[in-house]
């Protein structure tokens, strides 16, 4: 196999130093902004010199970003080449017209290293869908929030803290937005649920809430009742009917989310036969990423492609109910809610995920997390 790098930082490095002893796989271009020079590769700035060189059978994309990387995929599936990607972000916004255009085109397609990074995600869905149906998806999935509030619960530092601990050990980007307001998350969620459940769920039906606004008073206020929090994703498929969404939530400190430490996933599937299985490991980072792109690349020599025929697209209801921690507003519908306050915050009544996102999309400045079932929460 021959294939080109399009991107050499983190990944892409990465990629090319655990092809390099391979005799089955070979890294023939790498297209790089930066002048550079490899022993063994040609290195280009035109994507041209890539596209048009018939010897080149794959493509691995570990840019980042929706253009040009998507510009370039698009141009290269059109030529009859295969796709590897680690672009959460890319498979995501354009999965409606990415995945028919593979199927058109009759290319191999995987993006193992987009969700989960290290862990084997998606290729275990695929495993799992074998022989069961999925019920349900979701979990830690975003290393940098896990860092913030792991720091800020055993720790006791503030949310600016925390942040700025994880941009110095390279956790976080000087601009966290994608991560702290849970966009990252939700790419993840949206190629996660497609997977198992082999539809594409309406991913503008999916709401968002991040860890932006959490304060070091919340994390107080969860201890003190015996709780942790985490930024958790959630899809489900019952009897037709999907649900998906991105929030913080609570847990009690002796499950198993609360002892997710520093930068690590916890990513977990329900299937109808095996139950719950959880997968841990290490969401990001140059070796373990490049690890299943290379994975996926091994994959191609098998003629294996993408995990699952996406059937048809789907709509989200988020009708199912919870309680909620809210802190930073209040109106007239959060009082007529509320049954009990901690501290500044209001605990409300169960209200449907639906709900609750919207009220909150009216006041930036909110902070809010779900609750677990109230069996003995220390009150």
């Amino acid at each position: 196999m021959k294939i080109a790098l399009l991107g050499f930082g983190v990944v892409g490095r990465g990629v090319y130093e655990l092809v390099a002893p391979r005799s089955d796989i070979q890294v023939t271009h790498v297209l790089c902004r930066r002048d550079l020079t490899l022993p063994d590769a040609i290195v280009t700035h035109d994507f041209q010199d890539i596209l048009l060189d018939s010897s080149i059978d794959t493509i691995v994309e570990v840019m980042g970003g929706l253009h040009p990387a998507w510009d370039y995929v698009r141009e290269a599936i059109l030529a009859g080449k295969n796709i590897i990607t680690a672009n959460k972000a890319m498979v995501a916004e354009f999965y409606d017209e990415l995945l028919p255009l593979v199927q058109e085109k009759n290319i191999l397609f995987r993006c193992t290293a987009a969700v989960g990074g290290g862990i084997g995600w998606l290729s275990e869905l695929e495993r799992v869908r074998r022989c069961e149906t999925i019920r349900k998806v979701g979990g830690i999935m975003n290393g940098t929030c896990n860092y913030i509030l792991d720091s800020m619960t055993r720790h006791g530092v503030t949310y600016a803290e925390a942040l700025s601990q994880a941009q110095h050990l390279g956790y976080a980007e000087a601009n966290p937005t994608t991560d702290v307001d849970g966009i990252d998350t939700w790419h993840k969620l949206i190629i996660s649920s497609n997977v198992a459940f082999g539809v594409s769920m309406n991913k503008h039906q999916i709401p968002v809430h991040g860890i932006r606004n959490i304060l070091a008073e919340d994390v107080a206020q969860f201890r003190s009742h015996g709780l942790c929090c985490k930024l958790v994703s959630t899809g489900q498929m019952q009897g037709g009917h999907f649900c998906a969404y991105v929030q913080p939530t609570l847990f009690y400190q002796d499950e198993i989310e609360s002892t997710v430490p520093t930068n690590y996933n916890l990513i977990t599937l329900e299937g109808n036969t095996s139950g719950r299985q959880s997968f841990y490991g290490q969401g990001a980072g140059r070796y373990p990423t490049a690890y299943n792109v290379v994975q996926d690349c091994i994959d191609f020599t098998h003629n294996h492609g993408f995990y699952s025929v996406c059937q048809r697209k789907v709509d989200i209801c988020n009708d199912n109910r919870m309680q909620y921690y809210v802190r930073g507003s209040s109106d007239s519908w959060l009082e007529e809610r509320t049954v009990e306050t901690w501290g500044k915050a209001a605990i409300t009544a169960p209200v449907s995920v639906e709900e609750m996102h919207a009220w909150c999309a009216k006041y930036p400045n909110v902070f809010m997390a779900a609750l677990p079932e109230r069996k003995d929460i220390q009150c």
